[in-house]
C-alpha cells in the first residue's frame, strides 16, 4: 500500500496576493480556483507533480467560528503562528534570490542548520510560514 500527500491547506487573507505568490513567484500552476460569495478556494502545485497540491483557502469559514475567534486566527496567521509547509528544492539559493527579488518576506537567509539540511524560510502574502529545504 503506497500513501502519498495529496492536498496540504493554507489560509490566504487576500486571494490575489496569494496568487501572486504561488502562482508568479514560485511557479506553481493554478489547479483549481472556485470562489462562493465573497471567497475563493485556490488550489496550486508544482508543475509535472499532479498529485500534490495546496488549497489555498480562506480563514475560518466554519459558521461554527466566532467572531473573535475569526480575529485571533487571522491574528496567528499574520504572526506565522497558525500553520507552515516545508517545501524544497535543487535550487535553493536560485530561489531565495527570486523570492527576495519579488519582495517576500524573509525570515531566515539560507543556512546550514546543525541538524543536516540547508534551508530558507518566508512568510507569504498571508503570514504562513514558508520554509524551503535545499534537497541534496
Amino acid at each position: 500500500m503506497n500513501i502519498s500527500i495529496h492536498y496540504a491547506f493554507l489560509p490566504h487573507t487576500d486571494p490575489e496576493a496569494a496568487l501572486g505568490f504561488y502562482r508568479d513567484t514560485l511557479g506553481f500552476e493554478v489547479r483549481n480556483d472556485v470562489g462562493f460569495e465573497n471567497m475563493r478556494w485556490i488550489t496550486v502545485g508544482p508543475v509535472g507533480q499532479p498529485g500534490t497540491s495546496i488549497v489555498l483557502h480562506p480563514p475560518a469559514t466554519d459558521p461554527a467560528i466566532t467572531d473573535e475567534e475569526r480575529r485571533t486566527i487571522v491574528e496567528l496567521i499574520a504572526k506565522g503562528a497558525y500553520t507552515a509547509i516545508t517545501l524544497a528544492t535543487d535550487d535553493l539559493d536560485g530561489l531565495f534570490d527570486r523570492l527576495q527579488a519579488a519582495g517576500a518576506d524573509v525570515i531566515q537567509e539560507p543556512i546550514d542548520q546543525d541538524y543536516g539540511v540547508r534551508d530558507c524560510a518566508f512568510r507569504d502574502p498571508a503570514g504562513n510560514l514558508i520554509r524551503i529545504n535545499q534537497l541534496t
